[in-house]
């Protein structure tokens, strides 16, 4: 893994080719995605139908498109019964964990009579995309799913593409009866976006759309945004670790791999204040490599955004990690909990070398699903909030909206909004 050392000039060259990963970047594909939307707009399930056999290669009608309670059951009942309950314990963990992040409604009744408040609503119909095949992760069917079950969505409507046999992946349908899923449909790709985003004669309309997918899928939901809403367009995977001369290196560079594997487009980044750790790093990645099964995949990955970073000290360090906004971050210092009082910008951050970055996308119950590509300086991890609506309550009494009659008048007419001011006006009028 290439080591290369930590200046202004390394960190913006870096920074621009982390970029070069975002979803946006992928302009040629949207004209092939706004067709699809457009004809599940237009042609609904027809154009379901269509696209799913050109696809997917799986034919389907009215009648098979919904997935049964029996196809459920028997998935549930054929499904090791050992990770069924490692699935539950997990979900257990998620749902304990988002819980605390439950908000409440609360008024405030002042002396003068008015009064003020907040009123949280749950969003009514979410739709979860899963991807399938191969690409099926139980884990984001539980990490998508609770959250919206603890915000009290009352429908959640899933989609995600079925095999060549008509089959959806049996773990995403053990996850999916786990996480209390309303509905299960079995489409996939951009048309499935569509079809939450348009609503079709078999599928419901939604107003919010959360998952995560490849490109077409990712492109889909930008395009439906502001119609829908949606989590966010993810890129792909990302960790960065900070480290110095205490840190592991075998953990140091385990955990690098962790997510060099899920994508040749993933990105897996140390920085560390340590010249021998960094050449340490680099020789254990060499050594887990030549046996990890997605070795391919791994390389691509470290080839093409994979490095190493030796600073000069931890504070430049620091910086660069806040610059960089990673999706993960791990902190395997010396003193971790000093270090994490000064990150700004992560989407998730791992302290100590107990805290690897597997334990959040598995069983904490933390949110895996995470801010991408430098968007932790603004967006936050999926959460409870992100399935609620906050409503403002106001109610004034005659004697508080007199009180401040004079002063909204005087605001309205300094902004030439005299329909404004005449609304206040009218109530104090003899």
């Amino acid at each position: 893994m290439r080591i290369v050392k930590l200046t202004r000039e390394t960190r913006t060259d870096i920074m621009k080719d982390l970029l070069k990963r975002s979803p946006s970047q992928y302009t040629e594909y949207e004209n092939t995605v706004k067709e699809i939307l457009e004809n599940v707009k237009n042609n609904g399930d027809r154009a379901l139908f269509e696209l799913t056999l050109k696809f997917d290669k799986c034919k389907l009608n009215k009648e098979n498109i919904k997935v049964t309670e029996e196809e459920i059951d028997e998935a549930y009942d054929n499904y090791d019964k050992a990770l069924i309950g490692v699935m539950e314990r997990a979900a257990k963990n998620i749902r304990v964990y988002h819980e605390k992040q439950v908000q409440n409604s609360w008024i405030e009744t002042r002396e003068d009579g008015s009064i003020l408040g907040q009123k949280i609503t749950a969003i009514e119909k979410v739709g979860v995309y899963v991807p399938g095949g191969k690409a099926a992760y139980p884990s984001s069917t539980l990490m998508n799913v609770l959250p919206a079950v603890v915000a009290g969505v009352k429908r959640i409507v899933m989609v995600t593409p079925a095999g060549e046999d008509g089959k959806v992946t049996p773990q995403t349908l053990v996850a999916a009866k786990i996480a209390g899923v309303s509905e299960i449909y079995k489409i996939g790709g951009a048309q499935a976006i569509g079809a939450l985003a348009y609503g079709t004669e078999s599928i419901p309309k939604v107003d919010k759309i959360v998952g995560p997918g490849n490109i077409f899928v990712a492109l889909a939901k930008k395009a439906v945004f502001g119609h829908v809403s949606i989590d966010s367009v993810a890129g792909p995977s990302e960790i960065l670790v900070l480290a110095d001369e205490t840190t592991n290196p075998t953990y140091a560079a385990a955990d690098l791999l962790s997510q060099a594997e899920h994508d040749q487009l993933a990105s897996a980044i140390l920085i560390t204040t340590s010249k021998e750790v960094a050449e340490a790093v680099s020789s254990e990645i060499d050594r887990f490599t030549q046996t990890l099964e997605r070795r391919d995949i791994i390389l691509k990955s470290l080839e093409n955004y994979g490095y190493i970073l030796l600073a000069d000290n931890l504070d430049d360090a620091i910086d660069t990690a806040n610059e960089i906004a990673s999706e993960h971050l791990e902190i395997l210092t010396k003193d971790p909990f000093d270090v994490m009082t000064r990150i700004k910008n992560a989407g998730a951050i791992f302290v100590g070398e107990n805290s690897s970055e597997p334990l959040g996308d598995y069983y904490a119950g933390p949110n895996h699903v995470l801010p991408t590509n430098g968007t932790a300086k603004f967006f936050s991890p999926l959460g409870v909030d992100a399935f609620i609506k906050r409503s403002s309550i106001i109610a004034y009494s005659n004697e508080a909206l007199k009180e401040a009659s004079d002063d909204i008048i005087a605001f309205a007419n300094a902004e030439g909004l005299t329909a404004h001011a005449n609304s206040i006006r009218v109530r104090f009028n003899k």
